[in-house]
């Protein structure tokens, strides 16, 4: 929800039981299914997660539906009764690929891969020139 989302897992127990009362970086989340879609009902933050200025009294209720083979439905409910006025609520659709899909932190660097290797072999052309001057050089001295 923060910066350092992107690196957090969350393990979400399925079994129905009172959410704890320690507070976490993520909250603390407790998962039900209403028919096809999972649930997930999130309390418990810190003052530090900070999502769009929500404080410790962050309430967050995710559903995630299968619409069909190809199609996840996400939607999520944001209160925070210290922060907005009253809740609100956004979605998606989360669509198959058969495209490559990267992880996060092994892609990150390649937006530059472009950039690097052709540093890299400019440098080795300045080189290889500087190699044939100095024989060059050599064989005129001769």
């Amino acid at each position: 929800m923060h910066r350092r989302s992107i690196h957090d897992t969350r393990i979400i127990p399925l079994k129905a039981s009172a959410h704890g009362t320690i507070r976490q970086w993520l909250g603390d989340s407790r998962g039900r299914w209403e028919g096809n879609t999972l649930v997930v009902d999130t309390t418990a933050f810190t003052d530090k997660t900070g999502f769009r200025g929500s404080g410790r009294t962050l309430h967050v209720v995710e559903r995630f539906t299968r619409i069909d083979a190809n199609t996840l439905d996400y939607e999520f409910t944001v209160d925070d009764p210290a922060t907005w006025t009253r809740p609100w609520s956004a979605g998606f659709p989360t669509i198959t690929t058969e495209e490559r899909i990267y992880e996060y932190a092994c892609h990150e660097g390649n937006y530059g891969m472009m950039n690097i290797l052709a540093g890299a072999r400019a440098e080795e052309r300045t080189q290889k020139r500087q190699t044939e001057r100095r024989a060059d050089k050599t064989q005129s001295s001769r």
